[in-house]
């Protein structure tokens, strides 16, 4: 199922999911079906996601009649980011693709060797933003603008210590993430002022539940700057997998439902190229990944 949060020019933010090209708003929909439904994306998380299957069981008994009155068309409605306020940092892993370790290397002040275990950073809450919204270029902060499309990982329950063979049952679904980043702010070492501006975060256009992503370890991810293709990759090509990630993550801190976890970026990223490129006012930027969708967002100097 694909989810997302949206608006109408009346509404606030409301919680639905697309049927046929429309948007079925999902609270309206459980009124409908007799079955309390929220109207908010982690409180639907916080369900489980047991509660996908009977969702769609109900929606393939409801009458067309019926589902057209709890029905919106997307010209109708404003898509914003899945989770607009998460309710924790999002969980950001550096350095997860082979070639991406290679090309910071040669030009940012990482070693070249490979991780031995994953590296994480955080961004926060106030970072995310939605499609057809502005990332936000203060040039006060940061001259080197950068790109990263990312598959991201929603998680479904509270685990600690997960093992990796168990860690598939901990995910409620998958996202999109550009995890733009300023290249010229990290601080002795550090990258949440590179990574934690506001807009930071892209996300989106939906939450597209686990059940409907055959493989992670199998979609292809593309990012464009003004319809140029600057990344290209698969998530094959991940160092440290999804369930590597999630049992490594527990370990440390209890994953908690709504928790995203941003699984790093191929090569192709501004600062790898030469000679480098970075993004300015009123580039227009595409991050794509298979079986979800593509976010666009326009850079704005503030």
């Amino acid at each position: 199922m694909k989810l997302l949060t949206y608006k109408t020019t009346t509404s606030e933010p409301r919680l639905g999911f697309l049927h046929n090209n429309q948007v079925v708003d999902m609270e309206d929909f459980g009124e409908s079906v007799n079955f309390p439904l929220p109207s908010d994306m982690l409180e639907l998380i916080d369900m489980g996601l047991e509660v996908i299957p009977e969702i769609n069981e109900f929606l393939s008994e409801i009458d067309a009649e019926s589902l057209a009155e709890v029905s919106y068309s997307m010209d109708e409605i404003t898509v914003l980011a899945p989770i607009p306020t998460p309710r924790k940092n999002i969980i950001g892993i550096g350095l997860n693709y082979t070639e991406h370790v290679a090309e910071s290397a040669r030009t940012l002040d990482t070693t070249g060797k490979l991780p031995q275990k994953p590296i994480i950073f955080s961004k926060p809450p106030t970072t995310v933003t939605a499609t057809n919204t502005n990332i936000l270029l203060n040039k006060k902060l940061t001259q080197q603008l950068d790109w990263e499309v990312e598959l991201a990982v929603v998680i479904g329950k509270k685990g600690k210590y997960v093992a990796k063979e168990d860690a598939m049952d901990y995910v409620f679904g998958y996202t999109v993430i550009n995890d733009i980043s300023a290249r010229d702010c990290r601080r002795e070492g550090q990258w949440i002022v590179s990574k934690g501006q506001d807009t930071f975060a892209p996300m989106g256009p939906y939450l597209v539940t686990a059940d409907e992503i055959g493989n992670p370890h199998n979609l292809n991810l593309s990012l464009k700057v003004n319809g140029v293709e600057k990344q290209n990759s698969n998530t094959k090509f991940l160092l440290f997998n999804i369930n590597d990630l999630i049992e490594d993550l527990s370990t440390v801190f209890t994953i908690e439902p709504g928790d995203i976890i941003a699984t790093g970026t191929p090569s192709g990223v501004g600062a790898g190229r030469n000679p480098q490129e970075w993004m300015w006012d009123g580039d227009v930027v595409e991050a794509t990944v298979e079986g979800i969708g593509t976010i666009v967002n326009t850079v704005k100097e503030i």
